[in-house]
């Protein structure tokens, strides 16, 4: 698989975790009640960003710590139901 694929790949995995629920953590945080199951996702994006903060500060773990930023942040508009291809679109609108 080459690289500029993975994004697709992952997004892809979180929305059949999303729509058919297994024993795992991304299904499992998106059972929850809809207020809660967003709340711990937003809880979990401000933890990673504080981290990847820490990180770029301390020159230490700042990619680790940033594709967990990421994650987190794909998970959310999974949850939210973004479809991927809108956030290309934006991209390529804002390269404009």
């Amino acid at each position: 698989m080459s690289d500029d694929k993975i994004i697709r790949e992952v997004y892809e995995v979180l929305e059949s975790r999303r729509d058919n629920p297994i024993d795992s953590y991304t299904s499992n945080i998106m059972k929850d009640s809809d207020k809660k199951a967003e709340d711990k996702i937003l809880e979990k994006i401000a933890e990673e960003a504080g981290e990847v903060l820490i990180a770029s500060k301390n020159d230490e773990n700042l990619v680790y710590e940033s594709v967990d930023l990421i994650f987190h942040t794909l998970l959310l508009l999974v949850y939210k139901g973004v479809e991927l291809d809108e956030i290309y679109k934006e991209f390529a609108r804002r390269r404009k």
